[in-house]
């Protein structure tokens, strides 16, 4: 089971973006809003989750993911039940996965001390004591990051590949026609 975290102030296309894709590929996606099942994006998206924050459970936590947005990014940041998720997920061997803002919750988690990672550009500070990397999707070992809502896509098809395998990322990936290089006729 994948948690995909929802605070007030999401970035819309990094949430959904990986709970499509994820269920896509056959992932049991669970959504989680903080305090509350309706929540709303940075760009006024209104979403209805499948649970809040006092409903998660351990039991078969594969991954946690957390989309940026700085309204986002602080909901979890003072949400002591989502971090407790966030630490248990990290100290028990899952998937711990962060887009744009969010990867500096992780920094002053001090998960990222001597791991590679990405974030949107200017919080790289904020990643304490990771190696941070010029690249827009970044795994290393167990923690992925991605820099900003544009590599959406991509970074949900890394969290396939994590839980899934490359077969089922490559699957999903041609069934949306995902291409790097745009075609266009302008």
């Amino acid at each position: 089971m994948v948690y995909v975290i929802f605070g007030n102030g999401f970035e819309e296309m990094e949430a959904l973006a990986p709970v499509d894709l994820l269920r896509r590929a056959g992932v049991e996606v669970v959504t989680v809003g903080i305090g509350s099942r309706e929540i709303t994006g940075s760009n006024g998206a209104v979403v209805k989750t499948d649970i809040t924050d006092d409903m998660m459970v351990k039991e078969g936590l594969e991954m946690i993911v957390l989309p940026g947005g700085l309204g986002g990014t602080s909901e979890i940041m003072k949400s002591e039940r989502v971090k407790a998720m966030v630490q248990y997920a990290y100290d028990s061997g899952a998937y711990v996965c962060a887009i744009c803002a969010a990867p500096t919750v992780l920094g002053s988690m001090g998960l990222l001390k001597g791991k590679k990672a990405t974030c949107y550009p200017g919080h790289e500070e904020k990643l304490a004591g990771a190696e941070v990397m010029d690249a827009d999707v970044v795994r290393d070992g167990k923690i992925i990051t991605a820099r900003a809502a544009a590599l959406s896509i991509p970074f949900a098809l890394r969290l396939i590949e994590a839980v899934r395998g490359t077969e089922a990322a490559t699957m999903v990936r041609n069934k949306i026609c995902y291409t790097e290089n745009v075609k266009e006729v302008l």
